[in-house]
């Protein structure tokens, strides 16, 4: 029997520069044959130090090119360099599993075809948006979905829970390239987001900042004027609970019976 002696791990260096990356992330960085990265250019120059085998993956997008097949090309450099029994690191903006395709489908691939592979989590831009924004998903619940799925398939939005659109600069984009959206495309998810909100509803565009010295980017504005807002690649959407939680008062009644019954039928066992 041959013994596959590749591997591949993908790990998340965080999202602020330098600040964020974990012990184990940085020693499988080090420890690795090749690095392979899709990152911030500065983040890469950065990892480029921590190995001397450093490859950057962003040569694999093009300006009209379908990012599928961007990714089908990353996955493929990757799996190339495991196949050759090689310790392969990946190391993806942020947290690896998180709005990243390639590391999860690599990891896929490299365990079907018989390889050690798996992920290290990082520290992500929903982590960063709850900390800078004050923001508990266990207070009034989280729906989050990636701003252009959301209006390609019908989705059902609870308006008493938060909504996070992410990746809001591609909302709309139906050329799947690294084209970025403009104001009418947002123009339809505003009329969408009018089914469950009223027009002066205040959302806001929040960006993670990038180096320890930079404040978050926290813009609040009406839901009309989103068409007209400041919006860049990396810019996520966030909206508010627009309507107070629903009661569900016959099933708090009867899980308070359940309570009750189970309080006193163990009181009487007891005595």
């Amino acid at each position: 029997m041959t013994i596959k002696t590749g591997s591949l791990v993908c790990v998340g260096p965080g999202m602020i520069l330098g600040a964020h990356i974990t012990e184990r992330c940085r020693n499988f960085i080090a420890q690795a044959d090749v690095v392979f990265m899709s990152c911030h250019t500065l983040v890469e120059q950065w990892i480029a130090t921590m190995n001397k085998d450093v490859r950057s993956l962003q040569p694999y997008y093009g300006a009209n090119k379908d990012r599928r097949e961007t990714y089908r090309e990353m996955q493929q450099a990757m799996m190339s360099e495991v196949r050759l029994g090689k310790k392969v690191v990946g190391v993806f903006y942020g947290h690896p599993g998180i709005f990243a395709q390639v590391p999860h489908y690599a990891i896929e691939q490299a365990r079907e075809e018989g390889y050690t592979a798996y992920m290290e989590p990082g520290i992500s831009a929903d982590a960063c948006l709850y900390a800078d924004m004050g923001i508990d998903p266990g207070r009034y619940g989280i729906q989050q979905y990636e701003a252009s799925q959301f209006l390609f398939y019908q989705r059902n939005i609870d308006p008493s829970a938060y909504l996070i659109l992410w990746q809001i600069g591609h909302v709309g984009d139906v050329s799947l390239t690294t084209r970025q959206s403009g104001p009418a495309e947002r123009q339809v998810l505003v009329e969408e987001l009018g089914r469950y909100y009223p027009e002066n509803h205040q959302i806001a565009i929040y960006e993670c900042p990038f180096i320890i010295t930079e404040k978050p980017k926290i813009i609040w504005f009406a839901l009309k004027d989103l068409p007209q807002a400041e919006i860049s690649l990396v810019s996520t959407l966030v909206i508010p609970p627009g309507r107070a939680m629903t009661p569900s008062s016959d099933i708090v009644a009867r899980l308070r019976l359940i309570y009750e019954t189970t309080k006193t039928y163990t009181g009487n066992e007891a005595t």
